[in-house]
């Protein structure tokens, strides 16, 4: 057999196995994952409104795919760690890109925050939070595109960061 036809094999072996399992069968990527970075946004967002709101987010910490997993209540979560080495690599370098630039925009987000709250200053803590919400949420949408089967560019991922 050659060395396409197994991988061809092998991917869909993995295929099956994640049916039904709330698991991308084209990415191997479980959405689930999300979650991790869908809480602290909020908060961001909600940080004009309710100041306090800022601890919580300075709680947050980056969590790794197969971490956030063995941590969750997902049902599934060995297989979607095994999946997840399994992704194929158009899915799983730009997803990997996309977690990292999310890693860093909510770091870079929650101390731009703490500053400007520190200083007081409700318009800005209003329009920081808003605009980095956005382009927070943005990322997210992208991560979401490719764990249910899109290619992306990695110039329309750049483009978010840049209207920093």
């Amino acid at each position: 057999m050659s060395d396409v036809a197994t991988i061809d094999a092998e991917f869909a072996a993995w295929q099956e196995r994640v049916r039904g399992k709330n698991i991308c069968e084209t990415s191997l990527l479980a959405t689930d994952y999300l979650n991790h970075f869908n809480e602290v946004v909020m908060l961001i967002g909600m940080v004009p409104d309710m100041a306090e709101v800022l601890e919580d987010a300075k709680g947050w910490k980056p969590k790794s795919y197969a971490d956030h997993f063995r941590d969750s209540g997902f049902s599934a979560k060995e297989v979607a760690i095994e999946a997840y080495e399994h992704s194929p690599r158009q899915f799983r370098e730009p997803f990997d890109q996309t977690v990292a630039r999310l890693n860093d925009g909510v770091a870079w987000s929650v101390a731009r925050l703490e500053q400007l709250v520190a200083k007081g200053d409700a318009d800005r803590i209003r329009h920081f939070a808003e605009e980095s919400s956005r382009q927070l949420q943005k990322l997210i949408e992208f991560a979401s595109a490719i764990i249910n089967g899109n290619t992306l560019n990695q110039g329309e991922i750049d483009q978010v960061l840049r209207r920093r």
